[in-house]
């Protein structure tokens, strides 16, 4: 007989090479059941019976299992929560009923004319709504055919949505199997996925120390990561779920919301503890006022709240108006002004090993646009502004772009207050932080991981080496790997080398070897742009190029030569002394020269050929980037616009032109082809 894993579950296994196929098939769903079980005290009940440790051996027995025994792996198995392959394309799914939108509103005094509109419609003296949180996530319909989940898909358009099954499935507090009596055959229940603020923050946390753009806000990150191809990265994100409407049910019916509310954990669907059940208008007024108050101590996010007719008879009699219904109205908050909380001060490494403080905020809207993290420059800004962790801070959009802290509006409530200053070891090495004027820099060089993913995807951008195909997650994993170390490592790598990497066929990695290839041979300013060089950006690179013309005499220059050359300060130049003159970077060169790597001189001198003559580019050009073509005009004495006007001499026009082609017709500015422009440049 099968082992119970509900109660005090024990956790030693006989080894699998040694049960039988009978004892397999019962132990999996021993296993199933226990684990489904511990999902369920945990996420509804808010009340675990196990440990974390417990659990994990329970689930990594039933991988082994179902590994072993494939045969036996059941679509409702907790381990399908792990993530699937990737698909090519998301598929389209009709919802079982439309999913409506509600209509919103703010002041109160719109409410009060609601009540009046329902009682009067009902000719009713008295209603009963049921209130609920309105969550900012993304709506979302779930199916149950026979009590296991059938498929999930987004809101869309309200009648079609897109199939996010794999994605859902990875949520552990969906239930793939419905659980206790009276589970009716076919269920298609609406909720909301979100994402709690402490795991927002995490989340956001470990994409800015990873180097990736932080999520602006939770419904945003809802949003995009639930529409990943590949559920493989979804899986083990902190989504939630509620469960909130009923959409379409077959053999049961209920009287009222509330009693629907009611049944949903008892079925293993988790609903909001804040849900109440109003018998007055002045208990929704209520309801409202004190949601509102406690919205920023909630772990999640709301705008609103909902208030629904609780009697699904008085529902059919008011009925709905185009997509709207008219038994439910959502009365939302008043907006948050731009002040925020500061729930943290982490700081980040750049490509150069520069350490910066970055303040991680409450997301808030600022001008149209939500912040939720702004740069905080330097220690000594930190310390002027006396910031701290759990402040109330006031935010602006410095320029009306770049987010900024402007100033503490109140002290955070925390008693014992940490003052916030710059590590002595770097956050992603560990490697020992040196101070250069008021700037921090990581000491380790191009083995500090954060500068290595730095320095890889600058060396990749289209600026730079224009490899096309490595991205950030791409590097991300090849670092993790250790498939690569520095720039160099890139090009010993081998097609099944990147067939290895996640989301990767043998067509992808071919191309992605052949574009890292075909890099091999560039021209030096783009090649000592590449090289990530603190202080050289593009204009200075090509500064540098036209002046050297090969990059063996940038190599070996004096700092003092290259003070004397107009563009360059003393900070640049002491920045591509010093560069060249470690050891560990001329290492990375010469293996890139064992690679084959070639560097392509620039004349010193420039050409005349386009003197006076300015260019605008339009559409896309096969054998240039738009900056290589900016550059061939320029390096030959012409100017290159962005706009045409009367002082357009060419407007050149790759595939696909946009207006700017049309505009050239008007002013009856001449229109060169590709073919045509490189005859002119030649």
């Amino acid at each position: 007989m099968a082992r119970d894993y509900t109660r005090n579950p024990k956790t030693e296994f006989k080894p699998v090479s040694s049960i039988s196929k009978r004892e397999a098939r019962e132990q999996i769903n021993a296993l199933k059941e226990g684990i489904n079980y511990h999902d369920y005290q945990y996420y509804l009940k808010a009340s675990p019976k196990i440990s974390d440790a417990v659990y994990d051996k329970l689930f990594r027995r039933l991988q082994e299992l179902e590994k072993k025994f494939p045969q036996y792996r059941t679509p409702d198995s907790p381990t399908r929560r792990v993530g699937a392959p990737p698909v090519d394309k998301l598929k389209k799914r009709r919802h079982t009923a439309l999913m409506l939108s509600l209509n919103a509103v703010l002041p109160e005094e719109d409410v009060r004319d609601y009540h009046r509109f329902v009682r009067r419609n009902l000719d009713a003296k008295y209603v009963v709504y049921t209130a609920e949180p309105k969550f900012d996530g993304l709506s979302v319909e779930i199916v149950y055919k026979k009590g296991s989940f059938f498929y999930g898909a987004t809101r869309g358009d309200g009648e079609t949505g897109e199939d996010i099954s794999e994605n859902v499935k990875t949520i552990r507090s969906v239930p793939l199997k419905l659980r206790g009596r009276g589970v009716p055959p076919l269920l298609a229940v609406r909720g909301e996925i979100y994402m709690s603020r402490g795991g927002f923050r995490r989340l956001n946390k470990e994409r800015i120390q990873e180097g990736e753009n932080p999520f602006a806000n939770p419904r945003n990150a809802a949003a995009g990561l639930m529409r990943q191809l590949d559920s493989r990265k979804v899986s083990g994100k902190p989504f939630d779920v509620v469960f909130y409407e009923i959409l379409k049910i077959e053999g049961k019916e209920f009287d009222t919301h509330w009693d629907e509310l009611g049944t949903f954990p008892k079925w293993g669907l988790k609903t909001d503890s804040h849900n109440q059940r109003c018998r007055t208008l002045e208990e929704v007024i209520k309801y409202h006022h004190q949601m509102e108050a406690r919205r920023d101590d909630i772990d999640y996010e709301i705008d609103g709240i909902v208030i629904k007719l609780d009697r699904y008879r008085e529902r059919a009699r008011l009925g709905t108006r185009q997509r709207n219904p008219r038994w439910a109205l959502a009365w939302k908050f008043q907006p948050r002004q731009e002040v925020t909380e500061l729930t943290d001060i982490i700081v980040q490494v750049g490509r150069t090993g520069m350490l910066t403080p970055v303040a991680l905020l409450q997301p808030v809207d600022v001008g149209g646009v939500t912040v939720s993290r702004a740069t905080l420059h330097n220690e000594e800004e930190v310390r002027k502004k006396e910031l701290m962790p759990g402040d109330k801070v006031r935010v602006a959009r410095a320029g009306d772009v770049i987010p900024e802290v402007v100033k503490r509006v109140r002290k955070g409530k925390k008693k014992k207050r940490k003052k916030f200053s710059m590590p002595g070891r770097c956050p992603s090495c560990g490697s020992e932080v040196t101070k250069e004027g008021a700037c921090y820099f990581c000491s380790a060089g191009l083995s500090c991981p954060a500068q290595q993913r730095g320095q890889l995807f600058h060396y990749a951008s289209r600026e730079a080496m224009d490899i096309s195909g490595l991205g950030e997650r791409t590097i991300r994993q090849m670092i993790r790997e250790g498939m690569v170390h520095d720039v160099a490592d890139l090009y010993t790598l081998r097609p099944e080398d990147f067939a290895r990497l996640e989301g990767f066929a043998e067509k992808s990695a071919r191309q992605l070897y052949e574009a890292v290839q075909s890099s091999k041979e560039v021209r030096l300013d783009r090649f000592l742009y590449a090289l990530g060089i603190r202080h050289v950006g593009a204009h200075v690179a090509r500064v540098l190029a036209q002046k050297f013309g090969r990059l063996e005499a940038i190599e070996s220059v004096k700092e003092a030569e290259l003070i004397d050359i107009e563009e360059i300060g003393p900070e640049i130049a002491r920045s591509v002394h010093q560069f060249f003159a470690r050891e560990e970077n001329q290492k990375v060169l010469r293996k890139l020269r064992m690679q084959g790597m070639k560097v392509r001189p620039m004349p010193r001198k420039k050409s005349r050929a386009l003197e006076g003559k300015t260019f605008v580019f339009t559409g896309e050009l096969k054998d240039f980037t738009r900056e290589e073509a900016k550059e061939a005009v320029e390096f030959r004495g012409g100017r290159a616009s962005s706009t045409v006007s009367g002082n357009t001499d060419y407007v050149v026009a790759g595939e696909n032109p946009g207006s700017k082609r049309g505009q050239a017709k008007k002013r009856k500015v001449k229109i060169l082809n590709e073919r045509q422009f490189k005859k002119m440049l030649s």
